[in-house]
């Protein structure tokens, strides 16, 4: 009987911080440019020039309007892609194996040659985050770009995920959270990050670091700059200005 490798203690994955994230959508261009014309196999589009265009997006960006306890309501932009969960049930239920979590480093991906686009892990997703590519008619999901961050071909500030090379907010970051002494365990444990959905129990790599408190604006009047009068007496030309029309 042949035995299977046991499993590693790495797990990568991504840690997106709200407070920072500003909703401009970088990191779903990078995500859709580096899956479509690379080596991670093509992301299909229907239709780009038409009138009903639609396609295949691994990552997409979601925006709220949160009203806090005290302090103004503010706006959340909320990062969502696959979560590369530990106990993954899209895994559980792949009736070919297409889909499995890889032993070395816990990313979960699809062998596109096994699946059949029957739908069942889509299905299991608690986090809706199986796509369905119409043209190829398989399932695709986020790798983690696992064909960048092996490649030694590349820069080595290259290896890392698209999103995470592009964010231009530095709200994503990339890592080995099996590893608690490394940089992304260490800044989810400083900031409080948290699960995506706990009580599913699928317990998900991927963290995400709370946004912080905001300043309150209750007692400031935002008018109060602009009714101050910049000088009791006018000076230079427009005191002169003031001084002979007064004299008409």
């Amino acid at each position: 009987m042949t035995q299977l490798p046991p499993p590693s203690s790495r797990r990568l994955g991504l840690v997106i911080d709200l407070d920072i994230c500003v909703g401009c959508h970088a990191c779903v261009i990078a995500c859709k440019g580096w899956n479509t014309e690379n080596q991670a196999g093509p992301l299909s589009d229907i239709d780009a020039y038409g009138a009903a265009p639609s396609g295949t997006f691994l990552n997409r960006v979601h925006s709220f309007e949160i009203q806090p306890e005290t302090g103004a309501a503010q706006v959340v932009h909320f990062p969502k892609s696959c979560l590369h969960c530990q106990d993954a049930p899209c895994v559980t239920v792949c009736p070919t194996g297409a889909s499995y979590k890889r032993v070395e480093d816990g990313i979960v991906v699809v062998d596109e040659d096994a699946c059949i686009g029957c739908g069942l892990c889509a299905w299991a997703c608690p986090y809706g985050e199986r796509k369905m590519d119409a043209l190829a008619g398989v399932m695709k999901k986020c790798t983690l770009c696992v064909d960048r961050i092996y490649n030694n071909n590349l820069p080595e500030e290259d290896r890392k995920p698209a999103c995470v090379r592009t964010c231009p907010a530095g709200a994503r970051h990339f890592g080995d959270l099996g590893d608690d002494d490394s940089a992304v365990s260490r800044l989810v444990a400083e900031r409080g990050g948290y699960d995506l959905m706990p009580e599913q129990g699928t317990r998900p790599t991927n963290k995400y670091l709370p946004p912080r408190p905001r300043d309150s604006t209750a007692e400031i009047d935002v008018l109060a700059p602009f009714l101050d009068p910049v000088a009791e007496t006018p000076k230079g030309f427009l005191g002169w200005l003031d001084r002979a029309l007064e004299a008409l």
